[in-house]
């Protein structure tokens, strides 16, 4: 079995959703053989796409022609993420919300996996998912509230964004573990980390 497990916070050992991810990953691998692949992707690895920084499996990358040492590497890379999202049988994913959605460092994250041929198809009845049968647990944070009993759903582009590229790919189930209102005062951020906490709890494991 192996695991991939992505942290996307730039708030280090302040951050909620790495405190989460942590802790489902703990749950997932506590006396299991879990194979576990962590990526950092705050640490700025995956520059903005291009078609030179597209992986090789991507018919867009031939648009960059020959590339230097560097374009290479670059292109090793996305290919190394491409194979580590193929490969894995479960993700764990933080994410938090950044100006109402994903951090960008997220999004240069999807923009690897989402290759026509290898993660997706067009058929005749549209868009067909080719990456299905993979666990995904997300762990999101963030600062206000944005539930669907909220005046601000209309807001929340960064769960929503997930399901969506997601559903895509074929993982039409995704597993979100959601703490909100961490920004509403000490008392808002206390009950949200506690509830939070308590539903990794009762994730299977």
């Amino acid at each position: 079995m192996k695991l991939l497990h992505l942290d996307t916070s730039i708030l280090g050992a302040n951050s909620v959703s790495r405190e989460l991810t942590a802790l489902v990953v703990g749950r997932l691998t506590a006396g299991a053989g879990v194979e576990v692949t962590y990526r950092d992707l705050s640490a700025g690895d995956l520059p903005h796409l291009t078609p030179a920084t597209l992986p090789s499996a991507h018919p867009a990358s031939a648009m960059a022609g020959p590339l230097d040492a560097a374009g290479q590497a670059a292109r090793a890379e996305s290919d190394r993420v491409l194979e580590e999202f193929l490969g894995a049988d479960i993700l764990v994913i933080g994410a938090p919300m950044y100006n109402f959605t994903i951090p960008s460092q997220l999004k240069s994250w999807i923009d690897r996996i989402l290759v026509p041929g290898k993660t997706f198809r067009y058929g005749a009845n549209g868009p067909e998912g080719l990456a299905g049968g993979k666990r995904v647990i997300v762990a999101v944070a963030r600062g206000g509230f944005y539930g669907p009993e909220t005046g601000a759903v209309a807001a929340e582009h960064a769960e929503s964004y997930l399901r969506t590229a997601l559903a895509f790919v074929g993982i039409t189930a995704p597993e979100f573990v959601v703490a909100e209102g961490l920004a509403a005062g000490e008392h808002n951020k206390t009950q949200a980390l506690t509830s939070a906490r308590a539903a990794v709890q009762q994730l299977a494991a």
